[in-house]
């Protein structure tokens, strides 16, 4: 991996375009959990004028399709359904949640239900945002997981030290440190992350700061990626 830091931010290695003849620019989003990517995603959208398509979204409309519902209840029995049929996520999390073999197998039989729903879900809200703007900030925590990375010219990781997201988490989500660490189990390592990954940007200190480190690196991107033809963020 080749790394060089600039203005706060580390270049990583760079990955082609998998969507070449696509006319918006598809910016995928990763970090661990607590690290503010959504934020980060979120700041940058309002100032660029592009479109955020939340994946933990995406994630909620798959569990309200019914032939998603009818193969959880199959997998993992009624008892992870309220009385009107809905999905009670946190029971489905403490099945697939954890560092055991048990749930990690629940997990990969869950994966294999709810990935291709939400990653046809996502293609098609690329597809439709790619209609308006220049720019789509793809916010996907299990991206590089679920082999969504191939929608994305370019992926940024966001880093923020373990014990900053884990007050984050327990302030915003009540979590403990041990939810913490059984959530992260479920993902790829960061390191791993972070070598998939185009840039690396800091978002320890201020969004402002983070969201101005995007900014200067994908300008230098446009500049060196872009292949013309497609549509300035406004």
């Amino acid at each position: 991996m080749c790394c060089a830091l600039r203005s706060g931010f580390c270049l990583l290695t760079q990955h082609p375009s998998a969507m070449s003849d696509r006319q918006a620019d598809v910016i995928g989003f990763v970090g661990g959990i607590g690290s503010g990517k959504s934020a980060v995603a979120k700041w940058v959208g309002d100032r660029l004028g592009g479109v955020v398509i939340d994946a933990d979204a995406a994630g909620h409309r798959a569990l309200d399709r019914p032939e998603v519902q009818e193969r959880i209840r199959e997998e993992f029995g009624p008892d992870v359904f309220d009385e009107g049929g809905h999905v009670i996520r946190s029971r489905l999390a403490a099945r697939v949640f954890g560092g055991g073999e048990p749930e990690r197998a629940a997990r990969r039989r869950l994966e294999q239900i709810v990935h291709p729903v939400i990653g046809r879900d996502l293609e098609q809200r690329i597809a439709e945002a790619g209609r308006t703007t220049g720019l789509i900030l793809l916010d996907a925590a299990v991206m590089l997981e679920a082999d969504w990375r191939s929608v994305c010219d370019a992926v940024v990781y966001v880093d923020v030290p373990l014990e900053t997201r884990q007050q984050r988490v327990q302030a915003t989500r009540g979590w403990s440190v041990n939810e913490l660490k059984q959530r992260e189990a479920s993902q790829w390592p960061l390191d791993a992350k972070r070598r998939a990954a185009d840039v690396m940007i800091d978002n320890s200190e201020s969004l402002e700061s983070a969201g101005q480190q995007f900014l200067t690196w994908y300008e230098d991107w446009r500049r060196t990626h872009h292949t013309g033809g497609g549509r300035s963020p406004s």
